[in-house]
């Protein structure tokens, strides 16, 4: 079988959506950044990209990864958005490696851009005859009141919180070291061999390099996460806050897919092959317990167990699912989220899926481990699950 192998990556640093470094970056020009730094890593000619697939959530449509192409000099190679919401960027890897595994592509450019500072407005009449334009978004299920299509505080928090006995009081707990450990891997250093800085308004009419994760608290505290007001009091004994969810931010993120035939033609050296990957569709209602429905497909697909997996990361959108998600999987959180996830480091939506490929390649080679697993729940019922392993 054609092995789909990982010979670079890059990400740029999370920023704070609306108040942040990014604010005035766009989704194109971050993932111009990060695209670009993940060829300049491989040492690839970049006129033999075959393809380049990119998600994007929040942007309003188009073809991004084309219009990219185009800002990267890359005339002739052609480009394809996904959108699997959250896990648009995860998706993205696997499609490009889908299609090195299948013959058809040799080399393939994969990630995922983000920029909810300047997500664009929309407008849309309904019914159409009424020809009176009002904001719009399209929902990710049919709205219920069991799962409601703009909540996912519920669809994804308070419901897998209810459905795996997670506390408020575990959540927080999980939040506090998502923080306190992606604020000790950002202060550290950890990350920045993954990074490739941006260039940015310094607001006195020049610019700066912004180059470290800025959405970390590392000063918080669970007393004062316990402090925070639920953002449902109405119902019993509710657990999501602001303070133990997921971020709104800006990143793009990327890794440059080849076939073993090919890294070994152009001379390129692999970091990581991907060994498989599943995604999953679940009831809305309990859209945050999707990880644990896709990590076990991914798993049987690769012929492995749970206990074969040495690192995971599980994206916090908030941290009762993932606290609901390790509980049921059986998972020792000190092998999960290790660096933290979407609530200590941040959640650029359609971004994350490929940080998250990023970031586990560096962290197992720095712990001089093997086989890792990063996963995810989408809006709408949905999630995803990719198993690389380290060469």
């Amino acid at each position: 079988m054609t092995e789909a192998l990982i010979v670079a990556g890059a990400r740029t640093p999370i920023g704070r959506a609306h108040k942040g470094s990014l604010v005035d970056v766009d989704a194109a020009a971050l993932a111009q950044v990060a695209l670009g730094a993940t060829i300049d890593r491989s040492g690839v000619d970049p006129t033999l990209i075959d393809d380049i697939v990119l998600a994007e959530s929040m942007q309003g449509g188009g073809v991004l990864a084309r219009y990219v192409a185009h800002r990267l000099g890359l005339v002739e190679v052609p480009g394809l958005a996904d959108n699997r919401h959250c896990a648009g960027g995860l998706s993205a890897v696997q499609i490009g490696a889908a299609g090195i595994r299948a013959g058809m592509d040799q080399i393939v450019l994969a990630g995922g851009t983000e920029s909810l500072s300047s997500t664009p407005q929309l407008l849309k009449s309904v019914p159409a005859s009424a020809r009176n334009p009002q904001p719009w978004a399209p929902e990710s299920h049919p709205d219920s009141p069991e799962a409601p299509a703009w909540d996912m505080s519920i669809t994804v928090g308070e419901n897998a919180a209810r459905e795996a006995n997670v506390t408020r009081e575990q959540s927080d707990e999980w939040a506090f070291h998502s923080h306190q450990r992606a604020s000790a891997a950002v202060e550290s250093g950890r990350f920045d061999e993954e990074i490739v800085p941006v260039e940015v308004p310094d607001g006195s009419g020049g610019t700066r390099l912004f180059a470290r994760d800025e959405h970390p608290r590392g000063d918080t505290t669970l007393e004062r996460l316990a402090s925070l007001a639920p953002l449902h009091p109405e119902l019993p004994n509710p657990t999501v806050t602001a303070g133990n969810a997921a971020g709104l931010n800006d990143a793009a993120a990327a890794v440059l897919l080849m076939s073993d035939r090919a890294a070994a033609e152009y001379g390129a050296t692999p970091l990581a092959r991907i060994v498989s990957w599943a995604s999953v569709g679940i009831d809305p209602v309990i859209t945050g317990l999707a990880p644990t429905k896709a990590i076990p497909k991914a798993l049987d697909r690769a012929g492995m167990k749970i206990g074969d997996i040495e690192l995971f990361e599980i994206n916090e959108a908030f941290c009762s699912m993932a606290v609901a998600s390790a509980r049921i999987l059986e998972l020792d959180h000190a092998i999960v989220n290790v660096n933290g996830s979407g609530c200590g480091l941040g959640h650029p939506i359609a971004a994350t899926g490929a940080r998250m490929v990023v970031s586990m390649i560096h962290e197992l080679r720095k712990r001089n481990q093997t086989v890792g697993c990063v996963a995810m729940c989408a809006g709408g019922g949905m999630g995803s699950a990719l198993i690389v392993e380290l060469l």
